[in-house]
């Protein structure tokens, strides 16, 4: 019997993260290196186990069956670590330390951030990661020990609570509305990925055949050319009744709404630092339910 290769867990976890994101670049976000370490990594992997993972022949990168078979095998290995880290968090009785918090763009960005002065006056010793995305963070995977999200969370081991929600109208900039009649409004939308999102099928069903000029799942980009008086776009009331060259517009339809979801691991849902900051992202979400009331 020949001797078992000793496999190290840096390049296994490198070659999981690329099994599961299916591309170099998108495996070296999700771990904060570049994609040249990443293929680096597979590579002295691939050369441990004297096994080919990767075909490489086209530009898209897949896994070999050896491949899918040592991903499967190792991704047991991958939890189990996942819950040793979670079970050390769980034990440290101190409010300080780092927590990594996942929000969507514009909450982490007009919610959140404004007020982290708030938290770290609370709390000095504690230091936040803030990181604002539309996806999902996997929190089981510790991506993030906090999530705020905008619906119930479903994996398994995580504990959610609804904090509250906040409503979307349209908005644009006063000149635009004075010079364009109703029937002849350009609308802002976001790009297909967000299809299935309430907001963006409340604007489709209101622009009807109207053009639709811009698409762009950035909150800011649209807020901005619709301050430029290109169209209207539909927004956060937090982001929109909050700017000095906006108006909100009627609708012939109610004004939308989303939930506001806190999420964690059930494994932490007790440590006190996760705590502390899951109450002061309980009182950033209470901020934005309180801009919901509809005005003209």
């Amino acid at each position: 019997m020949g001797d078992v290769p000793r496999i190290d867990w840096s390049d296994l976890r490198h070659f999981l993260a690329l099994a599961r994101e299916g591309t170099l670049s998108a495996a070296a976000r999700r771990l904060g290196v570049d994609h040249a370490t990443v293929g680096r990594r597979i590579a002295a992997l691939e050369a441990c186990l004297e096994l080919k993972l990767l075909d490489r022949r086209s530009r898209a990168v897949a896994l070999t069956d050896d491949g899918l078979r040592i991903a499967a095998a190792a991704a047991p290995m991958e939890d189990a670590g996942f819950a040793v880290e979670r079970a050390v968090q769980a034990a440290k009785p101190e409010i300080g330390g780092e927590v990594t918090v996942s929000a969507p763009p514009s909450l982490a960005n007009r919610l959140i951030a404004p007020r982290l002065a708030e938290l770290f006056e609370r709390h000095p010793r504690l230091r936040l990661k803030l990181i604002g995305e539309t996806r999902s963070a996997s929190l089981s995977r510790r991506e993030a020990d906090v999530a705020l999200r905008l619906s119930r969370p479903a994996e398994s081991g995580l504990v959610g609570r609804k904090l509250g929600g906040f409503g979307f109208s349209l908005y644009g900039a006063p000149a635009y509305l004075r010079r364009t009649p109703p029937q002849a409004h350009a609308f802002i939308a976001y790009d297909s990925t967000m299809d299935e999102a309430p907001q963006q099928r409340w604007l489709m069903a209101i622009a009807g055949e109207r053009d639709v000029v811009l698409r762009t799942n950035d909150l800011t980009n649209q807020a901005a050319a619709a301050r430029g008086g290109l169209g209207l776009a539909v927004l956060p009331h937090f982001l929109g009744d909050g700017d000095p060259l906006l108006v909100r517009c009627e609708a012939p339809r109610p004004p939308v709404r989303r939930d506001i979801w806190l999420v964690v691991h059930r494994d932490l849902r007790r440590v006190p630092a996760i705590r502390a900051v899951m109450e002061f992202l309980a009182a950033c979400a209470a901020a934005a339910d309180a801009q919901n009331p509809v005005r003209s």
